[in-house]
C-alpha cells in the first residue's frame, strides 16, 4: 500500500519485487518468470569470471545475488504465478509486507551490466605492484599480502609475506589473489 511518504520512482500497482530462487537457478527462473508468468521485464545480474582449478583455470559464470532476481509484476494480479514458476521458491517479503525495489535502484544497477551479453558482467582481475590483495587458495587462504612485482608473459606474481617473523617473497598464481571487497574475493 502507497502512502504519501512513497518514494516517487516506486508504483503503488506495479512495482520491481526481489524474488528468491532456488540455487544456481536464476537464469532458468528468470526465463521462466518471462514464459509461464508473462512477466515483461525481469533481470538476473550476474558475472563470469575465470578461476583456478584442478582442471586448470575455469571461467564460472555466477549470479550477482545468489538465489535472487529482480521481476517488475503487479503484486495483487501476479504472485500467485510468479510463485508458481520453476525455479521460483518465492517472492520476498517480510511478515506481510512485500518490499518494492526503487525503479532508480534497478536503473542503476542494469547500467552496470552490458544488455548484449545477457546481463553477463565479466570480471578481469587487474592487480598491480603495490597492491593489498588476500590469498584466495592454498595453506594460506585468507592472508593479507602486497604484490611486489608482476612477472611478465607469466599469470604469476611475487607478493610479500610475512613469514614466522620475516619477510619474504613468494611467486604466486594471479589467479589465486584477490582485492580486499571484490565480488568474487571472498573465501568459500
Amino acid at each position: 500500500m502507497a502512502d504519501s511518504s512513497t518514494p516517487s520512482s516506486v508504483d503503488p500497482d506495479s512495482g520491481w519485487y526481489c524474488v528468491r530462487t532456488k540455487p544456481k537457478s536464476e537464469h532458468l527462473a528468470a526465463r521462466n518468470l518471462q514464459g509461464f508468468a508473462n512477466l515483461d521485464e525481469v533481470f538476473c545480474p550476474r558475472i563470469r569470471y575465470e578461476k583456478s582449478t584442478r582442471r586448470g583455470k575455469v571461467w564460472f559464470v555466477e549470479a550477482l545475488f545468489p538465489g535472487y532476481i529482480f521481476a517488475r509484476f503487479d503484486l495483487a494480479a501476479d504472485l500467485r504465478a510468479v510463485n508458481a514458476s520453476s525455479g521460483v521458491t518465492g517472492v520476498l517479503r517480510f511478515s506481510d509486507d512485500y518490499p518494492q525495489i526503487s525503479n532508480d535502484y534497478i536503473a542503476s544497477l542494469r547500467a552496470e551490466f552490458p544488455e548484449e551479453e545477457n546481463e553477463i558482467r565479466v570480471i578481469e582481475p587487474e592487480i598491480e605492484e603495490g597492491d593489498e590483495v588476500i590469498l584466495t587458495e592454498g595453506p594460506m587462504a585468507g592472508m593479507h599480502t602486497i604484490v611486489t612485482r608482476l612477472l611478465s608473459g607469466q599469470d604469476r606474481v611475487r607478493v610479500l609475506l610475512d613469514w614466522l617473523g620475516e619477510e619474504r617473497e613468494a611467486v604466486v598464481s594471479l589467479q589465486s589473489l584477490s582485492r580486499p571487497g571484490e565480488i568474487r574475493g571472498e573465501i568459500r
